[in-house]
């Protein structure tokens, strides 16, 4: 008998390198990535009802429901199997938003299994993943449950890979957030041209490690978003001169990630930058796969 309430978190990400390979004539961009897990998540409880979907958001506005990706992944499921019923979505916001840590993506991804658990799993994985990429570019990454996975074209075609070791990481998160369309906007500006390419090879030694997978490649979102917004630049290099293992821009911006070897040294990293100029999110790495719905009692 399926369950008439499920709760699922739905986790941030880090780009742990980033690559913008061309634009499409679609004006999409091809992109190259590694994606990671964050423990860092959102919490959706999802409800069966009668008909239609509802949101009730705790923590920032978000807009419009009907713009909002877990109203999009509950509304796929639903159409899918034949609107049996409705959903009312809980969402509770702790990722935060236009930073480059996929909240909304997570939350469709989420939203995604949750209405599927609610229908008895009527929509096998390979087409709910099918279902996410449809609805944006990350979203085929958090539904695959991956804990690590390389990713091109725009996201959606993945390769699971073992995860890194899961280790403690602060993101700084800025007063300024970054829209995702602005950031490749910024990036065509820069190349009227392709950028020229050259010669990687990403084997499984070049994805073991966090020292290694520093060396594997940078974000290509940095050099555009810095040079519109110098303190971003200010804030990366603060970041990085706390020592840690790894330390990007996450996604498009406007949030700066770090990996440090142990909770030491986040916590001393944390003391040294201080909160007056940025929101501190201390969290870790995660190197479990991501976890499924969760029956809950009414």
């Amino acid at each position: 008998m399926a369950a008439e309430r499920v709760r699922i978190a739905a986790h941030a990400k880090l780009n742990l390198f980033l690559r913008i390979l061309a634009r499409e004539t679609s004006g999409y961009h091809q992109i190259e990535t590694a994606f990671a897990l964050l423990e860092l998540a959102d919490d959706l409880v999802v409800r069966r009802t009668p008909r239609g979907v509802t949101l009730d958001v705790q923590g920032p506005d978000l807009g419009s429901p009907d713009e909002n990706l877990a109203v999009r992944g509950a509304r796929a499921v639903l159409e899918a199997t034949g609107h049996r019923f409705g959903v009312a979505i809980e969402l509770t916001k702790r990722i935060p938003v236009r930073a480059g840590l996929g909240g909304g993506s997570s939350d469709a991804a989420a939203a995604l299994h949750a209405v599927n658990a609610l229908a008895g799993n009527a929509v096998p994985r390979a087409e709910l993943v099918q279902l996410a990429a449809r609805i944006g570019s990350d979203v085929a990454f958090f539904a695959s449950g991956a804990a690590l996975a390389l990713g091109w074209g725009r996201g959606e075609r993945l390769f699971q890979g073992a995860p890194l070791p899961a280790l403690p990481a602060l993101v700084a998160v800025p007063p300024i957030g970054i829209a995702t369309p602005d950031a490749y906007k910024w990036w065509d500006e820069m190349h009227t041209t392709p950028a020229p390419r050259g010669a990687m090879v990403l084997d499984a030694p070049a994805l073991a490690t966090w020292g290694s997978i520093g060396r594997v490649g940078g974000n290509d979102f940095e050099l555009p978003v810095f040079g519109r917004h110098p303190p971003l630049r200010a804030l990366f290099e603060r970041v990085a001169a706390t020592h840690p293992y790894w330390v990007r821009m996450c996604g498009s911006g406007s949030a700066v990630a770090a990996v440090y070897a142990n909770e030491r040294g986040r916590d001393d990293a944390a003391m040294q930058l201080g909160t007056q100029h940025q929101q501190l999110v201390k969290t870790s790495t995660r190197a479990l796969a991501a976890p499924g719905p969760e029956s809950t009692p009414e």
